[in-house]
């Protein structure tokens, strides 16, 4: 597959310089980290939520992982829950489920970083789909996509994965 073509759009017409990178399909922000060999805290991942009845794009590295509590807490909502599959696809259209790249291009979803999200250098982010990704400064997204910085998010728990023991077992 190919980076959306609205992607490749937006960021040609702003002037965003920009690389695409193709991989095998993954479906974990760390599963792309892994096949980019780029570290979790440079892979970006959104999650999509629910939030006082309206959807809300969430910013973060793929390392961490939301806090709802938090998120209903800083946008003052009685609920916030993750947004269902069907949710997805009625909001966000135009990307597979589960490979929104965090840009503003939906009407009417707001766009929020994590702080832990602000890095120096190259990020990397999911272009829509599983198999394609775009690699950009970190400053020029920032810039382009003006996200509110919110404070959602702690480390992710790694739990072991296949391959992780040899073969005798649990180290």
């Amino acid at each position: 597959m190919l980076t959306a073509t609205w992607i490749r759009n937006m960021l040609d017409e702003k002037g965003v310089p920009y690389e695409e990178r193709h991989h095998p399909e993954v479906y974990t922000s760390q599963a792309v980290a892994q096949r980019e060999h780029v570290s979790g805290h440079r892979v970006v991942k959104v999650v999509a939520v629910m939030a006082g009845g309206r959807p809300y794009a969430l910013v973060l590295p793929a390392s961490r992982q939301v806090r709802l509590d938090q998120v209903r807490q800083m946008l003052g909502a009685d609920d916030a829950r993750l947004a269902s599959e069907q949710e997805m696809e009625r909001y966000f259209p135009d990307c597979e489920c589960g490979a929104l790249p965090p840009l503003r291009h939906w009407p009417g979803i707001e766009v929020i970083m994590d702080e832990a999200m602000q890095v120096r250098g190259e990020i990397l982010f999911q272009a829509g789909t599983h198999s394609d990704a775009v690699r950009m400064r970190f400053d020029d997204w920032f810039e382009l996509v003006r996200p509110r910085i919110g404070r959602f998010s702690e480390p992710a728990h790694s739990w072991p994965q296949q391959g992780d023991f040899d073969e005798r077992g649990a180290d």
